[in-house]
This record gives C-alpha cells, structure tokens and sequence, in this order.
C-alpha cells in the first residue's frame, strides 16, 4: 500500500529513536500475541497491563479525541460497577469486569499510540496478520490431523487455532483477510500471489471453524470493502481491476472450500452448520427466547442483574451485545455503548474517501467493525480482544484526522 500526503516530523534524538524502536518491537509482539489465547489470563494480558503502564508512566500523551475515548468507556464500565449492587454473591464479578475495564485501556492505549505516530498502524496490521496467519495454519492441521497433537487445535471437530473457541477464532482473521484483500486489489502484482496463498489460508481457516457468525462477518465485510474501494478510486480502468481482481479472488476461495468439502468430515459438519437456525437457536428457551425474555427482564432491573448472572437464569448467556450491556451494564450503561459504537461508525464513515496515509487501514478497520457490530446481535463480544483493538485504532484515526485539520489550519493562516 502506497502512503503518501503526510510528513512526520524527523527524529534526531538517538536515545530516543531508539527507545522508540523498542517500543515498536513491544507494541507489535503485543498485537501478535493477541492471536494466542488458549487460556486466561493469556499471555496477552500480560503483554499489555506492562506496556500501557509504561507508556503510559514514559509520557504517552492523550489528546482531547482520545481523552473522550476514555471517557466514554469509562462511563461503561461504571454501569458494570453499579450492577455489582444488585447481586447477592458477587462470584466471578469484579473479575469479569477488570477485564472489561483492563480492554477499555488497550483501545484507549492503541488509539494514543497512533495518534502519536500513524506509521505504527502498517506494524499494527502486519503483526495482526502475522498471528493471523500462524494461528490458521495451527487450526487447519489440526482439523484435518496432519500432525499427532494438534487437535487441541480444534472443539467439536470445528478449527479453533490458538483460542478458546471457534466463534472468536474466525472474525479473528477476518481483519487480515480484508488487509490482504486490499493489498491485493490496490498494490503490485508481484506480491499478489503471496496475498493469494495467504488469503487462501485465510479463508479456509475461517470455512474450517464453521462459525455461522465468521462466515456472515467475512462475506459481509469482503463485499462491504470492495464496495467502498469502488467509491474511493475515481477512473474507469482502476475500478474494473478492482472488479476483476476481486472476481478471481473469490473464484480462488470457491474452488478452496470446494476442494475442502471432499472431505466427508468437512461435508457432514458443513450440511449441519449452514442451516440458518440450529437446535439451540429456536424453540423453547433458545438463542432468540432467551433475547425476547431477557430484554422484558432488562427493562424491569435499571441497574441491571450483574456478570454472568444471566447464565445462571437461562441455559446459556445472552449471545447479543445490545442486551448483555443492558444486563451487565444497566440502562446507563447500554446508553453509553450504544452512543460509543454509533459515534465511531457515523464518525470514521465521514473520513472514510479522504486521502490520508492512515486511510487504507481506517477503511479496513471501518468495514470490519461495522460486521462485527451486526454480528454483535447474535454473539457476545464484549471480551473480543480484537473489538477492542479494532475501536483504537478507528479513535486514533479519528485523533490523526483532527491533528491534520489543525495542522492545515495554521497553515492557511
């Protein structure tokens, strides 16, 4: 990808430079490691409770953009707070909610690192599709048990890679996905078969982890991208290579997933999950049940019912973003998430044809989180690591935005 139109000011402190490319190597092992979450807490965690305290502690500065970042999801979190009162055993609680509080800072942390240099988003991506890439490999050898061992690698004979559970593991790779499916349409040729291989593992990573969810949210966001890559190039010839590109792109995935079905065990699983509604969805206390009698539940608790409680109620947990706030969170902080997400989506749309270094991975990063809000509805997300990574960079595209209108103000006066 081409990055042109912005000049970042020099750097001539040597001790400085060099703490910076430490800071670099950090930020980017951090991202990596977010594609590796066997257990908790992951060694991501880890990573990041150090790192943003010490960048942080070092003088990371947050700009006014930021600050309402922070505030915003502070505001949230306090909901979550608030609804401890109303649960006679506190359990696992307070826990679930210091992670909540510990993700709020990783957003506000990437979008502050951003901010104070926009060239760290091409390391932000490239680590993400570096573990992108190696949690895939992991999830399809153990899949089809190429390797002895590696079916730890899967659950319920669905891939799984490095995390917890297929559902989380697919949306995973859907952001490096639409990075190289960007590359591929607007970049050289000569990288395009490593984009093609890379894609390809991909897609049939996200196919192998049969998530219903993963696959809606890869289709969506593929067309969704194609469709604002088609507003942003203005003549004729980009737009049909654009067309053209993405045509064979698609062919190459079918003919993947076609090869994939020979496998009877492929076959059986894909005939099972493709159906639109599933056991556990329908019926008496099911996924959509339990969204109809939860949001009534909801509207009687102001303060809400607490952490997890609801899976004490019901068979399962809430599978909807909007109504686990409401649970968790209460009325105020549902209110506070709903003006979080439609302030970012509304926000970032307005930027999204302007020319910009940052634009490529705003785009990205716009179209993904727009999918994984509407996939909010059907599936929790609220402890996606990669939500939270994905609502940073977007404010600190946000924050890079209003930094450059400033900086061309003073320079028309």
């Amino acid at each position: 990808m081409t990055h042109t139109g912005y000049q970042h000011e020099p750097d001539f402190d040597a001790p400085l430079a060099a703490m910076r490319l430490v800071g670099a190597f950090f930020i980017a092992f951090g991202v990596f490691l977010s594609g590796f979450v066997i257990s908790e807490p992951a060694p991501y965690e880890l990573m990041m409770v150090g790192q943003v305290a010490i960048w942080f502690l070092l003088g990371l500065r947050l700009s006014r953009t930021v600050v309402l970042l922070l505030c915003l999801l502070l505001a949230f979190n306090v909901g979550g707070y608030l609804s401890l009162t109303t649960m006679a055993n506190l359990d696992e609680g307070p826990l679930y909610l210091a992670v909540s509080t510990f993700l709020a800072l990783t957003s506000v942390f990437y979008a502050a690192i951003i901010e104070d240099k926009h060239q760290r988003l091409l390391l932000i991506f490239r680590a993400w599709l570096a573990a992108a890439l190696i949690t895939s490999l992991l999830g399809i050898i153990g899949y089809f048990h190429a390797i002895p061992g590696f079916e730890v690698f899967t659950l319920y004979d669905r891939a799984k890679g490095a995390f917890q559970d297929p559902n989380v593991f697919g949306p995973f790779l859907v952001t490096p996905s639409l990075y190289l499916i960007y590359g591929l349409l607007s970049g050289k040729a000569m990288h395009a078969p490593w984009r093609i291989l890379g894609l390809l593992i991909l897609s049939l990573a996200v196919f192998l982890s049969f998530s219903r969810a993963a696959w809606g949210l890869f289709l969506f966001s593929a067309v969704l991208l194609v469709f604002v890559m088609l507003l942003k190039e203005r003549t004729a010839a980009f737009r049909l290579k654009i067309l053209v590109l993405f045509l064979v792109a698609v062919a190459l995935m079918v003919a993947a997933v076609i090869i994939a079905l020979q496998f009877k065990q492929v076959a059986d699983l894909f005939s099972s999950r493709a159906s639109a509604v599933q056991s556990y969805d329908g019926g008496h206390l099911g996924r959509f049940a339990r969204h109809y009698l939860g949001f009534l539940m909801a509207m009687e608790h102001p303060l809400g019912i607490g952490p997890m409680v609801f899976d004490d109620i019901f068979p399962a947990a809430e599978h909807n973003i909007w109504l686990k706030s409401l649970t968790t969170h209460g009325w105020f902080g549902f209110v506070i998430y709903l003006t979080l997400i439609c302030w970012t989506i509304a926000a970032c749309f307005k930027l999204l044809l302007r020319q910009r270094p940052w634009q490529p991975f705003l785009i990205i990063s716009w179209v993904t989180f727009v999918g994984h809000v509407m996939i909010g509805n059907v599936i929790d997300t609220d402890h996606w690591r990669h939500f939270f990574l994905l609502l940073g960079i977007l404010w600190g595209c946000m924050a890079l935005e209003k930094r450059e209108n400033l900086r061309r103000s003073r320079s028309a006066t």
